[in-house]
């Protein structure tokens, strides 16, 4: 359903009505994203009384099947009480999905298509940061590529250029970031002659494209979700995507209507279905840099010994991810897993004075989702990132957590916690987590069953954007990057990532 406005009423002949509150949407029911007026979360104004209706008319109409209204304020003579409508029209959503392994070939009647319009429209979800969406390319030097990379969403675009492995010729604008989040993202690629317009949700790039003509020539076909190598089927010259796609319309034609109905402009390479099966990975959102944290008891020790597993993503360069007491005696003992200056450090403190430290990588603030293990071995501790070489510490004793283990922080009191914390606490997201190889229940935590959290939102992750955008030539170049509230971060991330490519 594509819901266009929403209404609340209080309870009938009550004193319970709701005064604000927010909305989640979701196509699952289990991963969630929060409904934003202008790049922030609405908060929309609710009811005075029992009986008169609020309306509101969403800013951008939503595309989804699950709604969720979350009260923030209600009457405090009262409870909560709510009554809603919800406004809209169906929706018609034309789907496949791409296995990582698959690809669309829609062929021209002709050997080759030479356009000087094209109009090029889709909605992708994933959880993978790379992966070619859309390519077509001509003899004489033509290209469109459209494709993700770490998270962001890139278009190679060349006219009539057969410079095209020169440097001059090379050109790449990118828009977004984090659009490995399972959510769906609009896409829009408008042009005429050199002139183009790419947008990427509600955000627009108008560019021009360099080359020597104004017509883009594509020999034989465009694929969609990978790019075949010719003659040798199921290879690919790009990683492909891996994901879904919706509504893929070229030119008005709409290809995925097409390849359903088996028409034979259509060519499937590999395993391609028409409805959307991607697995659901249910993360946590941290919000606060001081006071966010979630307990979990430590549950007895494996045979195997200690193991935890956990992935994250974040855009601060310090912050906690674990904290565990020891079972020591007669001092404290604390196993602390965090992010320092942008690298991952495990610390085994002994004493006020002793301290064991390892560290890895570089640079996990990207906003990317990043693995990260901890297993023990004899006398050893093994930390692992993502597909890095193992650090490890040589212990003195064996380890064996005592209480509980902490995640992103610590309770502001921390007395008799058995937390500690030599950093801030963690702003960003976690999934997946697993202790001893069993996974960490959110929804038990989140009702009070077990464990305990502050400052925490559930089902979803919620770090945004860094709202950045590049125009990449080999000869000029142009950044543009978010500066908000006097922080500089994203943009002199974007000029650290650009010097580095250069």
């Amino acid at each position: 359903m594509e819901v266009t406005a929403v209404a609340t009423q209080g309870r009938h002949g009550s004193h319970d009505w709701v005064s604000s509150y927010t909305l989640l949407y979701s196509d699952s029911g289990s991963v969630w994203k929060q409904y934003r007026n202008e790049d922030r979360v609405a908060r929309l104004v609710g009811n005075m009384n029992s009986d008169s209706a609020v309306y509101h008319k969403l800013s951008q109409p939503i595309r989804t099947r699950f709604l969720k209204f979350v009260p923030l304020e209600w009457n405090p003579s009262g409870r909560i009480g709510l009554r809603i409508d919800v406004y809209g029209c169906a929706y018609k959503s034309y789907v496949a999905d791409f296995d990582g392994r698959s690809s669309l070939l829609y062929r021209f009647n002709q050997k080759s298509m030479s356009t000087v319009k094209d109009v090029i429209s889709l909605r992708f979800k994933s959880r993978q940061t790379e992966g070619v969406l859309l390519h077509g390319e001509g003899q004489r030097g033509d290209y469109i590529t459209l494709e993700l990379h770490r998270g962001r969403l890139a278009l190679h675009l060349n006219l009539d250029d057969t410079r095209v492995r020169s440097s001059s010729g090379r050109m790449v604008v990118t828009l977004g970031s984090l659009l490995d989040d399972q959510h769906w993202h609009s896409v829009l690629i408008e042009r005429f002659n050199k002139q183009v317009n790419f947008t990427l949700d509600r955000h627009t790039q108008h560019f021009r494209t360099k080359g020597d003509g104004d017509s883009l020539e594509v020999d034989y076909e465009l694929s969609f979700g990978g790019i075949p190598l010719p003659g040798k089927p199921g290879t690919f010259l790009r990683r492909n995507f891996h994901g879904c796609v919706e509504n893929l319309y070229y030119n008005g034609v709409n290809v995925i209507d097409l390849a359903k109905r088996r028409k034979p402009q259509i060519y499937t390479v590999g395993n391609v279905t028409f409805s959307c099966s991607e697995p659901q990975l249910v993360a946590v959102t941290f919000l606060s840099s001081s006071s966010s944290f979630l307990s979990f008891p430590a549950p007895a020790l494996s045979p195997d010994g200690l193991s935890v597993r956990l992935q994250f993503r974040t855009w601060n360069p310090d912050g906690l991810l674990l904290s565990s007491r020891l079972a020591s005696d007669p001092e404290q003992h604390y196993l602390l897993l965090h992010i320092s200056s942008g690298r991952l450090r495990l610390t085994h403190h002994t004493s006020d004075l002793k301290t064991l430290e390892v560290s890895i990588g570089q640079r996990v603030n990207d906003g990317l989702w990043h693995s990260v293990s901890l297993s023990t071995r004899g006398l050893q501790i093994i930390m692992t990132l993502d597909n890095e070489p193992a650090s490890t510490i040589q212990l003195e004793d064996y380890l064996e957590p005592r209480d509980s283990y902490y995640f992103g922080g610590c309770p502001v009191s921390q007395n008799g916690s058995g937390c500690m914390n030599t950093v801030m606490a963690f702003q960003g997201c976690m999934r997946l987590i697993l202790i001893n190889n069993q996974p960490v229940d959110f929804m038990h935590i989140q009702q009070g069953i077990v464990g305990s959290w502050n400052q925490i939102e559930f089902d979803i992750c919620g770090i945004q954007d860094s709202s950045t955008s590049i125009v990449r030539f080999a000869d000029d170049t142009v950044v543009m990057g978010l500066i908000s509230n006097n922080d500089e971060a994203a943009y002199l991330d974007e000029v650290e990532k650009l010097i580095a490519w250069c």
